[in-house]
């Protein structure tokens, strides 16, 4: 008993000693050069150490950097395995069916690799415990340490770093889960894109278009993903850009989600409205990744990018990329503080920034092409233009097999014959015909019937009225841009045909009754 009050008084009067010396070390010497000593410390102490340490961070300046992807990639499928980790971090997303492990923070690994043990440790720093609320606090920048014996990191650095790169590649092809990003004006957190799980079913089997134009688009995006070679020998950014144009309800959105299906390629759904100026829009197209579908929909409604040899002259100032076009910044004066310009999105898809990556396709969208400038639509920048069309008798057969589970021909040759003949001039979208099939989908032939109904008054209207109604639905799709931009604009058209685009809706209603 003595003894233990003899160590127990010891070990206060050492503690006591301990406390003073810190106390006097802090008075002493300020916090920097303290920092600046124990960094010395730790570099003297590497050069007598055999190990080597290899810094992996998330990010390189602006850029994304892949190795760290990779390595998180890797290292999940490492620790689900692996009873060496100590803590695991567990996450699912929303709408997501797979469950991620990861290594924790500041938590450690062990791997093999030859017969080479290494360590994989999470770096992530720590935030101040107290901010106050108007202090923007600084991006969190992970990292991963790789420890390695020196005199195998000639042997064994760059092999298993490739490795770790071909083994998260074939992770992301076994999991099968893309993803649809989002991007969003103010983030505190540095990360300008949001993502959740992209789950469309869309196939090219699935999709309402002829079938041989589906195979011309399918071979285009099959010479893309392979020709890595062509576009490095030819002096090219190996990226594609497609324009889908056509009347809204034609599948230009049902397009893009069976690219994506088909390549497996995540998708970034970039809304130009949330981006305030050129060079934020050069930074999100820096934060995309590789193997990605960039889509901006609706084109000729996000921003004032239309026609300029169409435009009319007026007194507001307007941004474009003609020398003589008065300044970009007048853009923000609009009501939404956005100054993009066409010459800004010009050089996001085909100036130099846009070999900032690799493997990457971009998609526009637009219910009316002449509104386009012509500099958008060459060659380059919108490469091949995909004109989404009114339902034809092939795309009606794939949708009678997909709502109803029949081929046309197994309706009977003179319902077929009927199907044929009229849908050409019925002019009808898929979407209105989807519309139909999902109302009688459990009566197969009730649905049929109602759709030649609808398919024959629809050829009749058009005959009857021919280019009138083209124009009144015309002058809806207007209307429903109108809606999108959230602006007032005054009636176009006469009050004849006004009047004109009336009794056409009177005698639709009629007819429906």
């Amino acid at each position: 008993m003595p003894e233990m009050m003899e160590f127990w008084t010891s070990m206060a009067s050492f503690l006591g000693i301990q406390t003073v010396c810190q106390t006097l070390l802090q008075a002493v010497l300020p916090m920097d050069l303290r920092h600046a000593s124990l960094k010395f410390l730790d570099r003297a102490l590497r050069c007598f150490s055999s190990n080597c340490y290899c810094d992996i961070p998330e990010t390189e300046g602006v850029n994304t950097n892949e190795i760290y992807n990779a390595v998180q990639l890797y290292l999940s499928s490492l620790v689900s395995g692996s009873g060496s980790a100590s803590r695991l971090s567990i996450t699912r997303a929303r709408n997501s069916g797979v469950t991620t492990f990861g290594l924790s923070n500041n938590d450690c690994i062990a791997d093999v690799f030859d017969g080479v043990a290494v360590q994989w440790e999470h770096v992530v720093p720590q935030r101040p415990s107290q901010t106050p609320a108007w202090e923007h606090l600084p991006y969190e920048q992970r990292s991963f340490k790789l420890q390695i014996r020196k005199r195998n990191k000639d042997l064994i650095l760059n092999s298993y770093l490739d490795y770790i790169m071909s083994k998260a590649k074939d992770i992301r092809r076994n999991n099968q889960e893309r993803l649809i990003y989002t991007n969003s004006r103010n983030d505190s957190r540095g990360r300008p894109w949001e993502s959740v799980p992209f789950k469309h079913p869309s196939t090219f089997d699935t999709l309402a278009m002829d079938p041989a134009r589906k195979r011309d688009i399918m071979e285009d995006l099959r010479n893309f993903v392979a020709g890595q070679a062509f576009y490095q020998r030819t002096g090219r950014a190996w990226k594609r850009g497609y324009l889908l144009y056509g009347p809204p309800g034609t599948g230009k959105s049902s397009m893009i989600a069976a690219m994506a299906n088909f390549l497996g390629y995540d998708i970034y759904d970039l809304e130009l409205t949330e981006v305030p100026s050129n060079s934020e829009l050069r930074k999100l197209l820096m934060k995309t990744s590789s193997k990605s579908i960039i889509v901006i929909e609706d084109i000729d409604c996000s921003v004032n990018l239309s026609n300029r040899l169409k435009a009319p002259k007026a007194p507001a100032p307007r941004s474009y990329s003609d020398p003589g076009a008065p300044d970009a910044e007048s853009g923000g004066k609009e009501g939404n503080n956005n100054t993009i310009t066409l010459s800004g999105l010009l050089n996001f898809t085909d100036g130099l920034w846009s070999c900032c990556g690799s493997e990457r396709i971009f998609v526009f969208t637009t219910n009316h092409i002449d509104k386009l400038d012509p500099a958008l639509l060459r060659s380059g920048r919108m490469d091949m233009h995909i004109y989404m069309s009114y339902c034809s008798y092939p795309a009606l057969e794939i949708l009678l097999r997909n709502y109803l589970g029949c081929e046309a021909k197994d309706l009977g040759e003179a319902a077929a014959r009927e199907l044929r003949e009229v849908v050409e001039k019925a002019k009808m979208t898929p979407a209105d015909i989807s519309e139909v099939l999902i109302k009688k989908g459990r009566n197969k032939d009730k649905a049929v019937s109602e759709l030649l109904e609808e398919l024959k008054a629809r050829a009749e209207r058009n005959e009857k009225y021919g280019g009138l109604r083209e124009e009144c639905e015309s002058n809806g799709v207007e209307e429903e841009e109108q809606e999108k931009r959230a602006l007032e604009s005054p009636k176009e058209g006469s009050d004849s045909e006004d009047d004109s685009c009336k009794k056409v809706e009177e005698d639709d209603e009629k007819k429906a009754k």
